[in-house]
C-alpha cells in the first residue's frame, strides 16, 4: 500500500494511515492499495461491506458505481492485449470528499500513466484524477481496438495469400474475445453515463461535464467492436470459401492427371490382352512407337488443358 498526498500535482508520500482521517489543508490522498489492504483501509474510511465484498470476490466483477453516505464505489475494467489473448482487470475505485482509493489484484499501466498527467495537469482534487484515470482507461480501449483490427487485417492477408486450418482457430477464438468485450462494454458505458447525468455531490458539476466526453468515446469503441464483429463473420466466410476453392482446385488437377491417364490406359488395356495375331507386338519397333504415341497422347492432351486454362 502507497500512500501519496497529492497536491498541484505534487506527490509527497504519508507513512502513517491515520494521517489521511482529517482532510489536508489543500490536496488530497491518493491510497494505491492491494486487496489484502482493505483490512486496514476498511475501519479508517468506512467503506462499505459490499464494496470491500466486491473487492475481494473471485468471481470477474462487471463495471458498476453504488453510491454510500460517505464515498462512492467504482468498478471499470482496464484492458490489455498481449496478441494472443485479451485480458480485463478491474480497477476498484473509492471516492471520498478529500481522498481516492484504488484497489488492484495486479498492477495495471493506467495506474502508472497517471502520475505524469497529474503533474501536467496540476490536480489537487480527487474527482479530477478520478476523471483522469477513466478517460486513461477508455483511451486503452481505443489502442487496444487498433491492434485487433491490424490484426484482423493480417489474417485476411493470410487466408487470401495461404489458408490455413489453424486460421478457423484464430477466427473462432478472435471473435468470441471480441463478443466477450462487447458484453462488458454495455455496463462501463452506464457507469461512464451515470458519471456524466447524475447529480452527484462529490464530483464538481463543472467537471461532469467533462465525462459526456468519455462517455461519446466509450460509444465510438462500443460501436468499433460492433464492426470487428461483423468483420469476424465476413472473414470466417472468407476461409470457407478459400477452403472451398483450394479443394476446387485440387480436384481439377486430380481430374486433368486422371483424364490424361485414360487413353494412356486404354493402351496399355490393349495390349495386355493375349490374342496372338497382334502384328504390332511382333515388330523391331512397335514398343517405342506405342511409347511414343502413349506420351504424344499425355502431352498433347496437357497442352490442351493448359490452353483452356483448366489446371
Amino acid at each position: 500500500m502507497k500512500i501519496r498526498h497529492v497536491n498541484a500535482g505534487v506527490f509527497t508520500t504519508v507513512e502513517n494511515l491515520e494521517d489521511t482521517l482529517t482532510a489536508p489543508a489543500e490536496g488530497f490522498y491518493w491510497i494505491d492499495a492491494d486487496t489484502e489492504d482493505l483490512e486496514l483501509l476498511q475501519p479508517v474510511f468506512g467503506l462499505h461491506d459490499l464494496a470491500v465484498e466486491d473487492c475481494l470476490s473471485e468471481e470477474e466483477q462487471r463495471p458498476k458505481i453504488e453510491i454510500y453516505e460517505s464515498h462512492y464505489f467504482i468498478v471499470v475494467n482496464s484492458i490489455r492485449f498481449d496478441d494472443e489473448e485479451i485480458f480485463l482487470r478491474a480497477l476498484n475505485v473509492f471516492l471520498g470528499r478529500h481522498f481516492i482509493i484504488t484497489v488492484t489484484k495486479q498492477k495495471l499501466n493506467e495506474l502508472r500513466a497517471i502520475k505524469p498527467i497529474l503533474w501536467e495537469q496540476e490536480v489537487s482534487e480527487p474527482d479530477r484524477f478520478l476523471y483522469l484515470l477513466i478517460d486513461l482507461v477508455v483511451d486503452n480501449y481505443f489502442l487496444v481496438g487498433d491492434r485487433i483490427e491490424d490484426k484482423i487485417e493480417k489474417l485476411e492477408e493470410d487466408i487470401l495469400v495461404h489458408t490455413k486450418r489453424s486460421h478457423l482457430n484464430e477466427i473462432i477464438g478472435l471473435r468470441s474475445e471480441i463478443l466477450w468485450l462487447k458484453k462488458m462494454l454495455g455496463p462501463q458505458k452506464e457507469v461512464i453515463n451515470v458519471l456524466n447525468k447524475k447529480d452527484l455531490r462529490l464530483i464538481d458539476d463543472q467537471l461532469q461535464k467533462y465525462f459526456s466526453d468519455i462517455y461519446e468515446n466509450a460509444v465510438k469503441i462500443s460501436e468499433n467492436f460492433d464492426t470487428f464483429r461483423e468483420l469476424m463473420g465476413n472473414l470466417r466466410e472468407a476461409y470457407q470459401s478459400s477452403i472451398a476453392n483450394r479443394a476446387n482446385e485440387i480436384m481439377r488437377v486430380f481430374t486433368a492427371i486422371t483424364t490424361i491417364f485414360i487413353p494412356l490406359t486404354l493402351i496399355t488395356g490393349i495390349y495386355g490382352m493375349n490374342f496372338d495375331n497382334m502384328p504390332e507386338v511382333h515388330t523391331e519397333y512397335g514398343y517405342f512407337i506405342v511409347i511414343g504415341i502413349m506420351i504424344t497422347l499425355g502431352l498433347g492432351m496437357f497442352y490442351l488443358f493448359r490452353k483452356k486454362d483448366w489446371i
